[in-house]
């Protein structure tokens, strides 16, 4: 199964007038990244970056003059996601910006059955939170110190770490056996570990005093008490 881990960075909030100026993607395959990425600047044409948004992201208008309208980069774009899964994180916010500037173009939709919200994943498995990308860093042990604004490729790569520990998927790899393909492993598959007699039994945990209570105590139950049948003292 192909994945695709994305991320956007945007000049403001709105996706009904504001623009895409970044998109970063990293492709997995059955949960292992195959080193393939996608990664381009956009001209949001004649809408400015928000100063809110600036300061998250660091990037100028005039960083943008010259780079190429997202019409320049969509067949790019669309290729390099055709047949995957789009994952992000807050998916809703990037989906909303990718379908709006679709849409622009005349072009369908990403459906929803195509998308996978690591957010949503995020708060199932840690309802408690915080579950932001750099509190999910900090809680899988993911170095972000590199991190200092945000940034589509890089969020891309932190996230990519992220989600692969969100779902188990570096230990699900250590369970795959030889000759079978990543993520064939049939759910019936059993590994049988043999295992055999102790060569001497260990020692009981049990004082002299535990047995004799408990000597006691099956004595006021009578002949048929069950533990009778157990006790080769009885």
């Amino acid at each position: 199964m192909r994945e695709i881990i994305f991320d956007t960075e945007t000049t403001g909030l709105d996706n009904r007038q504001d623009r895409i100026i970044e998109i970063g993607g990293i492709e997995l395959d059955n949960h292992f990244p195959t080193g393939r990425t996608f990664h381009v600047f956009i001209n949001p044409g004649d809408r400015k970056v928000h100063p809110d948004a600036l300061a998250i992201h660091g990037i100028s208008d005039d960083f943008l003059k010259d780079k190429p309208a997202f019409s320049g980069i969509v067949k790019d774009l669309v290729a390099f996601f055709e047949g995957a899964r789009w994952v992000a994180h807050n998916a809703t916010f990037d989906m909303g910006f990718i379908n709006a500037e679709f849409a622009r173009l005349d072009l369908p939709p990403v459906s929803n059955d195509l998308v996978t919200d690591t957010l949503s994943l995020a708060r199932r498995k840690h309802p408690m939170g915080p579950n932001s990308l750099d509190a999910l860093c900090r809680r899988y042990g993911i170095d972000n110190s590199h991190r200092t604004k945000h940034g589509a490729l890089l969020d891309s790569e932190l996230l990519a770490e992220v989600y692969i520990e969100m779902i188990g998927g570096r230990q699900a790899a250590l369970g795959l056996m030889s000759g079978e393909s990543r993520g064939e492993v049939s759910d019936t598959d059993e590994t049988i570990v043999p295992t055999g007699k102790r060569p001497h039994p260990l020692a009981s945990r049990l004082s002299e005093a535990d047995l004799a209570s408990h000597a006691a105590l099956v004595a006021k139950m009578g002949d048929k008490a069950i533990w009778a049948k157990y006790d080769p003292q009885a």
